[in-house]
């Protein structure tokens, strides 16, 4: 078979569906090759906590933010010091069994690594921003004691436990729920609690504020980015391979779970900026999440429902820094090549 043949899945009564139940084992011949560029893509993304100084943070926090800045970041970080995990619970124990492609499976757990790293620098950030133990206690619960986190676990954890005791698909319902399991975790978790937690930060940067905080966000916001890309990628797949799986019924049951999304979200919204924070408003991060919303909805191939313009200019350069040309810059100084070729389309 010619080396210049499209990458793009095969397709035949004996090659399974990407939802097919088992455990497919074996690389060649390679069915998606796109999830291993994205393998490969994340392999040259790699970075580490101990780059990352927060000397400057500390400096910033005792003497150049107010009580209403402080009350924003202490939030913030006791949401990072929970909210990886979840995410990590949701791969091993519900998306890497059903995937049933072994290039699929090699990104999942590149991504695992990449979650337990980002665990790593918020629970550093804890250890910077907070050093009276018992504050950092009540960070590390804040599942059970702040209700605006508390809300945002539990949409969560709604999403997992609709997969946790499925041990294998093989109903049409059941892959519907996969797919609103990697819709939810993609658009909602990562793409709209994750990203609002970003302009967070963002707008600090944007005043000079938390450069270590930025750095290694920076660092994580590229992560997100593609999980949330290896997430939709599979939904296209799969949607490509089943378009019947993505009735009408479907887009209802994921503009109604982004709409949830957008008011848990708002809720740790009122909560961060309850004591005034200058710059940046309830309002503006309403807007700004129906803004990401609709990008995830035409990602989905979706009618937009909102149509608002993204009300927060930082996040429209942090867009253009980060998103565009991705892997053609070099963007932090410590970034690692990947020796070597793979012909996609060889078999044994």
């Amino acid at each position: 078979m010619s080396s210049s043949a499209p990458l793009t899945p095969r397709s035949s009564p004996l090659t399974p569906r990407l939802l097919d139940p088992g455990f497919e084992l074996t690389l060649r011949p390679m069915r998606y090759p796109r999830f291993y560029e994205m393998y490969r893509n994340a392999i040259r993304n790699t970075w580490t906590v101990d780059e990352i100084d927060f000397q400057i943070d500390s400096s910033d926090l005792h003497h150049k933010m107010s009580p209403a800045d402080r009350h924003l970041i202490h939030r913030l970080v006791a949401f990072f010091a929970t909210g990886d995990s979840i995410v990590s619970n949701n791969l091993v124990l519900n998306l890497y069994q059903h995937l049933n492609a072994p290039e699929a499976r090699m990104y999942l757990s590149r991504q695992l690594y990449e979650e337990a790293l980002h665990v790593q620098f918020y629970l550093t950030l804890l250890d910077n921003y907070l050093p009276d133990p018992g504050e950092r206690a009540k960070a590390f619960a804040a599942v059970e004691n702040i209700p605006s986190i508390r809300k945002k676990a539990e949409f969560c954890f709604k999403w997992i436990d609709s997969l946790q005791d499925l041990r294998r698909i093989e109903t049409r319902d059941q892959r519907m729920q996969f797919l609103l399991n990697q819709i939810c975790f993609a658009a909602c978790i990562e793409g709209l609690f994750f990203f609002a937690a970003f302009a967070y930060v963002y707008y600090f940067r944007s005043r000079g504020l938390l450069p270590g905080l930025a750095s290694g966000t920076n660092w994580v916001f590229r992560d997100e980015s593609c999980h949330m890309e290896f997430a939709f990628e599979c939904v296209r797949t799969v949607r490509a391979e089943e378009p019947d799986l993505f009735d009408e019924r479907m887009k209802a049951q994921v503009y109604r779970m982004l709409e949830e999304a957008i008011d848990c979200e708002l809720q740790f919204a009122e909560d961060v900026l309850s004591g005034g924070v200058a710059g940046i408003s309830t309002r503006d991060m309403r807007q700004y999440l129906q803004h990401c919303a609709d990008q995830h909805f035409a990602k989905l191939g979706m009618e937009k429902r909102y149509n608002v313009r993204n009300p927060l200019p930082f996040m429209e350069l942090q867009d253009v820094q980060e998103l565009t040309n991705f892997f053609e810059r070099r963007v932090s100084a410590y970034q690692v090549g990947v020796q070597g070729e793979v012909s996609f389309d060889v078999a044994f």
